[in-house]
């Protein structure tokens, strides 16, 4: 199992996030909990960052992640990540994008192809994680990538200068024309990726920017200044 622990305990971690951002936890126990941040109706307790936080700090070296100035660093990210995703569930929310039960289950053999059944089933239990609630945080990532997919990705185009541009920089010692249309498909289909992904990430920021404009997103000043210092 230990080959598999550092990217399986980091997935782990990435998808219970997913969870506790779906708002399926108790209705009477957000309740009886402070508030840490709220977007529109979703809620995030100071109980449920805790939470997050206690299993996203498995994905860092314990050496590490014992520093006060890296904890200090991680939940900020933390924070940040949860904020953008919860105005991203908000977005799916506005724009009636949802995920079939198909589309989970198809992702999941994916994701079950690179481990054993019982590496599943060992992580989740160490972790005191239910499979159903470890679902459903897939679920919540999977939609959280369809509203970035529709509202960039659909929208980035990739011309053939791009592509020759891109192999004249990064494959100038492969012996290979820079023109596009002589570029092998295998290579022509790496670039292509690439540069979508590297387009995407610049577009996420004002793209990102602009919908915390349009959401009102609130965070306890009191829990965030008792976790952080600010």
């Amino acid at each position: 199992m230990i080959r598999y622990s550092i990217k399986f305990i980091s997935l782990i971690c990435f998808l219970w996030i997913g969870f506790t951002l779906c708002g399926c936890s108790d209705f009477e126990h957000k309740q009886k909990d402070e508030y840490f941040i709220k977007v529109g109706d979703r809620t995030i307790t100071v109980a449920d960052f805790n939470k997050a936080f206690e299993i996203a700090k498995n994905a860092y070296p314990h050496n590490r992640i014992k520093q006060p100035d890296v904890t200090r660093e991680v939940r900020l990210r933390l924070i940040q990540q949860m904020t953008e995703e919860m105005i991203l569930l908000e977005r799916a929310k506005e724009l009636d994008i949802t995920i079939t039960d198909s589309q989970v289950e198809e992702a999941l053999r994916d994701i079950k192809r690179d481990y054993p059944d019982n590496v599943f089933q060992e992580t989740l239990l160490e972790y005191a994680i239910p499979y159903q609630s470890w679902r459903e945080g897939l679920k919540t990532r999977l939609l959280i990538e369809k509203v970035i997919a529709q509202e960039l990705g659909d929208k980035i185009e990739i011309t053939h200068d791009d592509i020759s541009k891109y192999h004249e920089e990064h494959f100038k010692d492969d012996n290979t024309s820079p023109d596009v249309n002589e570029v092998p498909k295998d290579t022509n289909n790496i670039i292509i990726k690439i540069l979508r992904k590297e387009k995407m990430e610049k577009a996420y920021v004002p793209w990102i920017k602009e919908l915390k404009n349009k959401y009102v997103v609130e965070i306890n000043k009191k829990e965030l200044e008792k976790m952080t210092g600010l």
